[in-house]
This record gives C-alpha cells, structure tokens and sequence, in this order.
C-alpha cells in the first residue's frame, strides 16, 4: 500500500513515516511540510492512501483533501488532528476524509486507518466515534419526528404510502375518523399544509421511498 505523509511537524511526520515504512505491506513514497506541497506531489505521485495533518501552513488538511479529491480521486485521505470537535470531524468527513485519527493515539491506530481505508472502509479513532454518536443523537432529538407520537408517525407513513383514511383505520385497529384526527394533528404539527407536502416530508425524512 502506497503511502504519502503529510505534517508540518518535521518530528511527527517523520516518526509516522518511520512507523509505516516498518510494516511489511507498506511504503512510504513521499512527504511533506505543508498542504500546498502535499497537493502537489499526490497528484504526481498518486498514492494509494494520504495521511493529512489537519492543521498545516499556506494550506490546511481540509483544503488540501478537497484538492486531492479533485487531482487524485484514487487517493483515499486518512485526517490526523488534535482537535475531536465535531465541527473538524464533519468538515473533514465533508472534504472527501475516509478517517480521523487523533494524534492523541496516532501510533496505535494509524496503521489500522490506513489499511481500513485502502480496503474501501472508514476509521475514526473510538473517542471521535463517540463523539459523532452523540451528534447523531442530538440531531435526531432535534428533528421534526420528535414532534410526533408512534401512533402519528404510522398514520403518517401510511397517508404518504398513499393509503386511504378507511385502509389506515383497518391497518391500525382504529376508527376512520380517529385516522382523520391524527393526520390533522400531524399537518399541524409539521406546519404542512396538504397532503402533497406531507408526502414529500415523509420521503425526504426516510419513512418511505418513492
């Protein structure tokens, strides 16, 4: 697995360099000191996995991954950072990064991020895994869904799958005219202001497909 390293920190990029070179299956073939240089050698070089330092002079790791995502598509980013933010974790993800490594842990885990990407999976180091998870749980607590009770969200997808008020009510065990007060409720509680935008809320919200 070719292998290209990229920091501005002439001790850590060395180390990583020296760490890699010693695994049988791979080769380090370039380095460098900052983002614009690294740009420029991945597009010459083409290397099979580039480690990104997240913070570089003249140009940042995110930059130069969106740059190498356009001049070297083959290549698969591996971000190493010192900041767990979400914020970072997101934009890096954003940029075209197939993993995050924080340098808290970076020789214990890099090797395993750099086979995990070459082999077509992602990598985030645990603590930024947990991190994410809990964005995700945030985010899910924030959205429009939350607003409505299970029984809403099933007469909701039924409506959107396109099922009659007197189809709903056989499906769920309730009276028509129940079935006409949740799907009332539910348009209020969305703000939507017909059945057609309920549809489309549905879909874009994962509770049906087209």
């Amino acid at each position: 697995i070719t292998v290209f390293v990229a920091d501005d920190h002439a001790v850590v990029r060395e180390g990583l360099a020296n760490l890699l070179a010693a695994q049988p299956d791979l080769s380090v073939i370039g380095t460098a000191a900052e983002g614009r240089e690294a740009v420029r050698q991945v597009a010459q070089l083409q290397p099979q996995v580039v480690i990104l330092d997240i913070a570089m002079p003249q140009m940042n790791g995110i930059e130069a991954a969106r740059e190498i995502r356009e001049r070297a598509p083959q290549s698969r980013v591996v971000m190493l950072s010192m900041y767990s933010s979400a914020e970072h974790v997101f934009h890096a993800l954003e940029a075209g990064a197939r993993a995050y490594v924080l340098k808290e842990s970076a020789a214990s885990e890099i090797v395993a991020a750099v086979r995990a990407v070459h082999a077509g999976r992602r990598y985030l180091s645990p603590k930024v895994a947990e991190i994410m998870a809990d964005m995700v749980e945030r985010s899910a607590a924030e959205s429009p869904l939350s607003r409505l009770s299970a029984r809403e969200r099933q007469v909701l997808q039924l409506v959107a799958e396109g099922r009659s008020s007197a189809q709903i009510a056989e499906l769920l065990h309730l009276s028509p005219k129940s079935v006409d007060t949740y799907r009332s409720r539910v348009m209020q509680k969305l703000h939507l202001g017909d059945v057609a935008s309920l549809v489309k809320f549905a879909i874009q919200h994962g509770l049906t497909s087209l």
